[in-house]
């Protein structure tokens, strides 16, 4: 039993590391998608000031286009060209699909214990990234500072700048550790004992 809960906690901290790793090797490609949505909510939730709803949906497909590339480049492996064949093949291919499905299967079977214990170590990481967050937004005068230096509308509320933030931080995070656990399922991604 002890052997199995060391050997899940190493296949778990391989993964860990192997997401952590994969983020920075991809640091300017994932920060710069994410600053683009981060940029586009700011707008759309009036930091600089009223925008038009024409404007705000053309935003909208801003954000939403930036996360897909993001998601499509993350499951590619760095590939948004791989990411989007991988979806074609699984929406269209039946063989691969229940391929997929099998080693899917056999990887939640065989890794459980690692994937409840890379799933706890995600939420904590990502409880304290939102704690953090919320600590910078309002238990500090940040909001007060980039109103007074003319950054943040005098009208906005704090949601602009949480926003941001969060698409610079969480939401990436989440899709780097989303995506490359789904990936690490499926027999996509080999994660190997250096």
């Amino acid at each position: 039993m002890t052997m199995m809960l060391a050997a899940s906690f190493s296949q778990t901290q391989l993964f860990l590391k192997h997401t952590f790793f994969f983020s920075l090797r991809h640091f300017r490609v994932i920060i710069g998608l994410a600053f683009i949505a981060g940029l586009g909510r700011y707008i759309q939730l009036k930091g600089f000031g009223d925008i038009h709803s024409l404007t705000n949906i053309l935003l909208e497909i801003i954000v939403e286009g930036a996360r897909v590339l993001l998601l499509l480049y993350i499951l590619g492996l760095a590939d948004i060209k791989k990411g989007v064949l991988r979806i074609k093949h699984f929406l269209t291919d039946k063989e691969k699909r229940a391929q997929f499905g099998t080693v899917f299967r056999q990887h939640v079977k065989m890794y459980w214990k690692a994937i409840i214990l890379s799933l706890i170590g995600f939420s904590i990481v990502a409880w304290l990234l939102n704690y953090c967050i919320d600590v910078i937004i309002y238990k500090t005068s940040l909001i007060s500072f980039l109103k007074d230096k003319g950054i943040l509308n005098p009208q906005a509320s704090e949601w602009p700048v949480l926003l941001f933030i969060k698409n610079l931080t969480v939401i990436p995070y989440t899709l780097v550790f989303e995506t490359l656990l789904l990936l690490w399922l499926a027999g996509r991604l080999i994660i190997l004992k250096k």
